[in-house]
């Protein structure tokens, strides 16, 4: 154990040491400090958050004045191109305050990654006359695509698209199927608000307030250069390089997206084993001592500081790595992005891991309504339900490729 933990210290340093020397090292301290200042307010907001089943305009407004927006947004739109170090940090923090909250902020803010990688046109679209434009998302391949000139012809219904209310923009998801046969190509189309109608319909047991509603969309035109090409993501072929320089842009989309949903999950369990401890202190059990004499809740809250400790490592050390190599000429090699994509799987089934032990030994006023430590229960557990934090495939397919067969996950 005493290795373990010194390998993880020394990994975080290494990892902190890496970062000064390529980012700008004032400007990330300045965000995680707006972060931390955050998390009271979040605390407070959270329950009527909650009952609203959104964010509040106030939360959006401040994360927006913060900068929280733009860490990965392009330097010629507005934006910082800060490492993705910065991001997570900022969303870790937010999620001691709020998970919804970390997670909107995850889902939303990380678009103007993905938007970067799009033709130079759509982002004028979307920022030339107001660079503080936010984008939602639904990923799933919903649509009903129509090849026309110039475009395609885009109706569906999606579901899951969280923070939808504050965007003007929506990032939708959709498969084109070749009229001689073969695999469908799947694209990503970007519609503006007024094409698209939001349905109420986040009625949830946890994440109540990432507003994650329905887009309806009915035979609108997307032009050619409003769509992103799942294999141009997959590939770096991405026409956005032609503008967007930096080796940022060089790591593969869906790595980052893939932790902008589990990351919220480190935050929240980091929160609530401090709950946890908050709970103990100020509990008596049978001896009739503090519960916090009771050796089996001291071990439980050392096992979940370990487990939230390896999973932060794990974490920034595969950013660090990505970061090294996304310039280097062919890029990450495919069998790392394979378990990078694993590894980011792994984060909400090890946070359950810790949230279901806390839970079940709170004692029995975590089970009533209202309860904080009951909140974050809930909310990862909705987190589980994501597709990407679902490790079954992506552990088979690491594996496979470890044994030799090729890879089959093109969004690593």
């Amino acid at each position: 154990m005493e290795s373990l933990v010194l390998i993880q210290i020394l990994n975080k340093v290494m990892s902190q040491v890496a970062l000064k020397e390529r980012t700008n090292i004032d400007l990330h301290n300045d965000l995680i400090k707006k972060a931390e200042d955050l998390i009271p307010v979040l605390q407070q907001r959270s329950n009527d958050a909650n009952l609203d089943r959104r964010v509040p305009k106030e939360t959006i407004q401040e994360m927006k004045d913060a900068g929280f927006f733009k860490i990965l947004q392009p330097k010629q739109y507005g934006g910082f191109e800060l490492d993705p170090h910065t991001f997570s940090e900022v969303q870790l923090r937010i999620a001691q305050g709020c998970m919804s909250t970390a997670w909107v902020l995850g889902v939303v803010g990380i678009h103007p990654f993905q938007l970067a990688l799009y033709d130079d046109k759509a982002q004028q679209e979307v920022w030339g006359e107001d660079d503080n434009t936010l984008v939602s998302s639904s990923y799933a391949p919903m649509g009903q695509v129509t090849p026309v000139d110039g475009g395609f012809k885009v109706s569906g219904h999606w579901q899951w698209s969280s923070g939808s209310d504050h965007c003007d923009w929506a990032l939708l998801g959709g498969l084109i199927f070749p009229t001689e046969g073969g695999a469908p190509e799947y694209r990503t189309f970007l519609i503006p608000k007024e094409d698209y109608e939001i349905k109420d319909t986040w009625y949830s047991m946890g994440l109540k307030a990432t507003g994650s509603q329905d887009i309806h969309v009915n035979d609108v035109f997307v032009p050619e250069y409003r769509t992103h090409k799942q294999s141009d993501g997959f590939n770096l072929t991405n026409p956005g390089y032609e503008v967007n320089k930096n080796d940022l842009y060089k790591i593969p989309w869906g790595q980052l997206f893939v932790r902008a949903v589990s990351t919220p999950a480190i935050g929240a369990t980091k929160a609530m084993i401090q709950l946890f401890i908050e709970g103990a202190n100020n509990k008596a059990s049978s001896d009739p001592s503090k519960l916090a004499g009771d050796t089996h809740a001291q071990t439980i809250v050392a096992e979940a500081s370990a487990q939230i400790d390896a999973l932060e490592t794990v974490l920034f050390k595969n950013y660090d790595v990505m970061i090294d190599q996304a310039g280097n000429q062919g890029g990450i090699p495919m069998l790392e992005r394979v378990k990078f994509r694993y590894d980011a799987s792994l984060v909400i089934e090890k946070c359950l891991e810790v949230v279901d032990n806390l839970f079940s030994n709170a004692g029995g006023g975590a089970v009533f309504a209202g309860s904080e430590i009951q909140k974050v229960f809930l909310d990862v557990h909705t987190a589980r339900a994501h597709v990407a934090n679902n490790p079954v495939s992506f552990s088979r397919n690491y594996g496979a490729m470890q044994l030799g067969v090729e890879n089959t996950d093109f969004f690593v």
